[in-house]
């Protein structure tokens, strides 16, 4: 018989967060919805990455609603707040950060072709209008996942998981 493993991890909460981050930070661009934001707390707790930075309208802990889908992971996820993604941005690449955006423009580069320089930053967009036009210009690369079928988009959680399962299996 199969078991499924169905607890966290063994180690103390303590311990977990002294683990080694991957050198990727997720930035989310306006979001409206904050289950989604809660879905994103855990896809980037799986992926280890060094931090989520919430960015305007986008749903922040305390938030019951983020909480719900997040289970927790917003406590293991190294997050902050800025009110302006462009201004998060600035500081990300004083930083020497490369900046990359998920968003399909007639300037993005499919995901399998992009080489990816780490630290990195990579900004996901708003449900409805995506990445902010002011935010593409800031950006150094622009970036996006070949799509097949009839839509020509994901989730945004959905595509946060996909994304950083790329990158991080290329660092």
């Amino acid at each position: 018989m199969i078991k499924v493993i169905k607890s966290d991890l063994t180690i103390s909460p303590e311990e977990f967060l002294k683990k080694k981050r991957n050198l990727v930070y997720v930035i989310l661009d306006n979001l409206r919805s904050a289950y989604n934001v809660g879905a994103i707390f855990r896809t980037c707790d799986a992926f280890l990455v060094e931090k989520l930075v919430l960015c305007g309208i986008t749903a922040h802990p305390p938030n019951s609603k983020l909480k719900k889908t997040a289970m927790s992971s917003e406590s293991f996820v190294r997050w902050e707040y800025a009110r302006e993604t462009t201004d998060a941005i600035i500081l990300l690449k004083n930083r020497g950060i490369k900046i990359y955006c998920c968003e399909r423009t007639e300037e993005s580069k499919s995901l399998e072709y992009v080489e990816f320089t780490f630290p990195c930053g990579v900004v996901f967009g708003n449900e409805a209008n995506g990445v902010s036009e002011k935010v593409l210009e800031k950006s150094d690369e622009i970036i996006e996942i070949p799509m097949m079928g009839f839509k020509n988009s994901l989730n945004v959680a959905t595509t946060v998981g996909v994304v950083l399962y790329n990158i991080v299996n290329r660092e």
